[in-house]
Protein backbone atom coordinates (compact mmCIF):
# COMPACT_ATOMS: atom_id res chain seq x y z
CA UNK A 1 0.00 0.00 0.00
CA UNK A 2 1.35 3.61 -1.29
CA UNK A 3 2.41 6.05 1.65
CA UNK A 4 -0.35 8.49 2.69
CA UNK A 5 0.30 11.72 4.33
CA UNK A 6 -2.31 12.52 6.50
CA UNK A 7 -1.08 16.13 7.03
CA UNK A 8 -3.39 18.63 6.00
CA UNK A 9 -3.44 19.67 2.61
CA UNK A 10 -3.13 23.57 1.70
CA UNK A 11 -6.21 25.08 0.68
CA UNK A 12 -6.74 25.68 -2.78
CA UNK A 13 -7.16 28.59 -4.95
CA UNK A 14 -7.88 27.04 -8.22
CA UNK A 15 -9.62 24.01 -9.78
CA UNK A 16 -8.77 21.67 -12.97
CA UNK A 17 -10.81 20.18 -15.40
CA UNK A 18 -10.31 16.40 -16.86
CA UNK A 19 -7.50 18.10 -19.44
CA UNK A 20 -6.27 19.80 -16.64
CA UNK A 21 -7.27 23.14 -17.62
CA UNK A 22 -8.36 25.63 -14.86
CA UNK A 23 -11.15 26.66 -13.59
CA UNK A 24 -11.65 29.46 -11.73
CA UNK A 25 -11.13 30.00 -7.86
CA UNK A 26 -12.85 27.80 -5.51
CA UNK A 27 -13.25 29.00 -1.82
CA UNK A 28 -10.17 28.56 0.17
CA UNK A 29 -11.41 26.69 3.18
CA UNK A 30 -12.71 23.14 1.25
CA UNK A 31 -14.50 20.58 3.57
CA UNK A 32 -11.60 18.71 3.80
CA UNK A 33 -12.50 17.06 7.48
CA UNK A 34 -15.93 16.10 6.40
CA UNK A 35 -14.53 14.85 3.38
CA UNK A 36 -12.29 12.48 4.78
CA UNK A 37 -15.08 11.94 7.33
CA UNK A 38 -17.57 10.47 4.91
CA UNK A 39 -14.97 8.69 2.93
CA UNK A 40 -13.67 6.78 6.47
CA UNK A 41 -17.07 5.94 7.37
CA UNK A 42 -18.45 5.08 4.03
CA UNK A 43 -15.63 2.69 3.85
CA UNK A 44 -16.01 1.01 7.12
CA UNK A 45 -20.11 1.23 7.10
CA UNK A 46 -19.94 -1.33 3.58
CA UNK A 47 -16.47 -2.58 5.36
CA UNK A 48 -18.39 -4.78 7.37
CA UNK A 49 -21.00 -6.09 4.96
CA UNK A 50 -18.23 -6.96 1.82
CA UNK A 51 -16.18 -9.27 4.53
CA UNK A 52 -19.45 -10.78 4.66
CA UNK A 53 -20.30 -11.11 1.18
CA UNK A 54 -16.97 -12.49 0.34
CA UNK A 55 -17.68 -16.06 1.36
CA UNK A 56 -20.88 -15.41 -0.87
CA UNK A 57 -18.31 -14.53 -3.68
CA UNK A 58 -21.34 -11.33 -3.94
CA UNK A 59 -20.05 -8.19 -4.33
CA UNK A 60 -21.18 -4.56 -2.95
CA UNK A 61 -23.57 -4.79 -6.15
CA UNK A 62 -25.13 -7.89 -4.84
CA UNK A 63 -25.81 -5.96 -1.45
CA UNK A 64 -27.54 -3.18 -3.30
CA UNK A 65 -29.48 -5.59 -5.55
CA UNK A 66 -30.75 -7.36 -2.35
CA UNK A 67 -31.32 -4.51 -0.16
CA UNK A 68 -33.69 -2.77 -2.83
CA UNK A 69 -35.56 -5.99 -3.80
CA UNK A 70 -36.12 -6.83 0.24
CA UNK A 71 -37.22 -3.54 0.97
CA UNK A 72 -39.53 -3.00 -1.88
CA UNK A 73 -40.95 -6.45 -2.86
CA UNK A 74 -42.63 -6.33 -6.50
CA UNK A 75 -39.70 -3.92 -7.56
CA UNK A 76 -39.40 -3.34 -11.17
CA UNK A 77 -36.08 -4.36 -12.51
CA UNK A 78 -36.28 -0.76 -14.83
CA UNK A 79 -36.41 0.93 -11.17
CA UNK A 80 -33.80 -1.13 -10.25
CA UNK A 81 -31.78 0.25 -12.77
CA UNK A 82 -32.75 4.28 -12.19
CA UNK A 83 -32.18 3.19 -8.27
CA UNK A 84 -28.68 2.10 -8.48
CA UNK A 85 -27.52 4.28 -11.89
CA UNK A 86 -25.85 0.97 -12.77
CA UNK A 87 -25.86 -0.52 -16.80
CA UNK A 88 -28.45 -2.95 -17.61
CA UNK A 89 -25.32 -5.64 -18.16
CA UNK A 90 -24.06 -4.92 -14.86
CA UNK A 91 -27.38 -5.41 -13.12
CA UNK A 92 -27.53 -8.23 -15.33
CA UNK A 93 -25.02 -10.13 -14.35
CA UNK A 94 -25.48 -9.41 -10.28
CA UNK A 95 -29.15 -10.54 -10.91
CA UNK A 96 -28.72 -13.71 -12.59
CA UNK A 97 -26.20 -14.73 -9.90
CA UNK A 98 -29.10 -13.93 -7.19
CA UNK A 99 -31.78 -15.38 -9.38
CA UNK A 100 -29.42 -18.43 -9.85
CA UNK A 101 -28.86 -18.99 -6.21
CA UNK A 102 -32.14 -18.57 -5.21
CA UNK A 103 -31.41 -15.33 -2.98
CA UNK A 104 -34.08 -13.44 -4.83
CA UNK A 105 -37.48 -14.09 -7.30
CA UNK A 106 -38.73 -12.74 -10.54
CA UNK A 107 -42.12 -12.66 -11.51
CA UNK A 108 -43.87 -11.31 -14.63
CA UNK A 109 -46.35 -8.41 -13.71
CA UNK A 110 -49.86 -9.07 -13.06
CA UNK A 111 -50.87 -5.96 -15.96
CA UNK A 112 -48.32 -6.16 -18.00
CA UNK A 113 -46.28 -9.56 -18.58
CA UNK A 114 -42.88 -7.86 -19.86
CA UNK A 115 -42.61 -6.34 -16.35
CA UNK A 116 -40.49 -8.16 -14.18
CA UNK A 117 -40.62 -7.86 -10.79
CA UNK A 118 -38.64 -8.73 -7.84
CA UNK A 119 -38.76 -10.46 -4.68
CA UNK A 120 -36.18 -11.83 -1.83
CA UNK A 121 -36.58 -15.09 -0.97
CA UNK A 122 -36.37 -16.16 2.50
CA UNK A 123 -32.68 -16.98 1.72
CA UNK A 124 -32.45 -13.85 0.13
CA UNK A 125 -34.09 -11.42 3.61
CA UNK A 126 -31.97 -14.17 5.84
CA UNK A 127 -29.00 -12.96 3.96
CA UNK A 128 -29.90 -8.74 4.20
CA UNK A 129 -30.95 -9.41 7.85
CA UNK A 130 -27.27 -10.55 8.57
CA UNK A 131 -26.00 -7.52 6.53
CA UNK A 132 -28.11 -5.12 7.76
CA UNK A 133 -27.36 -6.48 11.04
CA UNK A 134 -23.86 -5.23 10.81
CA UNK A 135 -24.63 -2.27 9.57
CA UNK A 136 -27.26 -1.66 12.18
CA UNK A 137 -24.94 -2.51 14.87
CA UNK A 138 -22.54 -0.38 13.91
CA UNK A 139 -24.83 2.51 13.37
CA UNK A 140 -26.20 2.03 16.61
CA UNK A 141 -22.50 2.10 18.12
CA UNK A 142 -22.07 6.06 16.29
CA UNK A 143 -25.47 7.12 17.63
CA UNK A 144 -24.84 6.07 21.03
CA UNK A 145 -23.62 9.21 22.75
CA UNK A 146 -25.98 11.75 19.99
CA UNK A 147 -28.99 11.19 21.54
CA UNK A 148 -32.60 11.42 19.59
CA UNK A 149 -31.88 15.30 18.16
CA UNK A 150 -28.64 14.20 17.08
CA UNK A 151 -29.42 11.19 15.47
CA UNK A 152 -32.42 13.38 13.56
CA UNK A 153 -29.99 16.02 12.80
CA UNK A 154 -27.55 12.92 11.14
CA UNK A 155 -31.00 12.20 8.96
CA UNK A 156 -31.48 15.56 7.99
CA UNK A 157 -27.86 16.42 6.99
CA UNK A 158 -28.14 12.50 4.78
CA UNK A 159 -31.13 13.71 3.15
CA UNK A 160 -29.69 16.95 2.31
CA UNK A 161 -26.56 15.32 0.85
CA UNK A 162 -29.08 13.55 -1.81
CA UNK A 163 -29.97 15.68 -5.23
CA UNK A 164 -33.65 16.68 -4.21
CA UNK A 165 -34.61 16.42 -7.90
CA UNK A 166 -33.36 12.79 -8.39
CA UNK A 167 -36.54 11.08 -9.24
CA UNK A 168 -35.47 7.45 -7.85
CA UNK A 169 -38.70 5.35 -6.73
CA UNK A 170 -37.19 5.02 -3.37
CA UNK A 171 -36.34 8.37 -2.68
CA UNK A 172 -39.92 9.46 -3.40
CA UNK A 173 -40.97 6.75 -1.04
CA UNK A 174 -38.17 8.23 1.83
CA UNK A 175 -39.04 11.85 1.13
CA UNK A 176 -42.90 10.68 0.71
CA UNK A 177 -45.52 10.73 2.87
CA UNK A 178 -47.26 7.69 4.35
CA UNK A 179 -46.74 3.90 5.42
CA UNK A 180 -43.88 3.69 3.07
CA UNK A 181 -41.91 6.84 4.70
CA UNK A 182 -42.13 5.24 8.43
CA UNK A 183 -40.91 1.95 6.90
CA UNK A 184 -37.87 3.83 4.79
CA UNK A 185 -36.69 5.20 8.18
CA UNK A 186 -36.51 1.84 9.92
Amino acid sequence: MPDVNLSRPPAATTTADSRGEGRGPVPAELRWDIIELLFFAYRDFVGDADHELEAFGFGRAHHRVLHFVHRYPGLKVADLLDVLRITKQSLGRVLKQLLDEGYILQKAGNNDRRQRLLFATAKGEALVARLAGLQTARLNRALRDVGPSGADAIRQFLRAMIDRDDPDKVLEAIFGTGTTTAKAKE
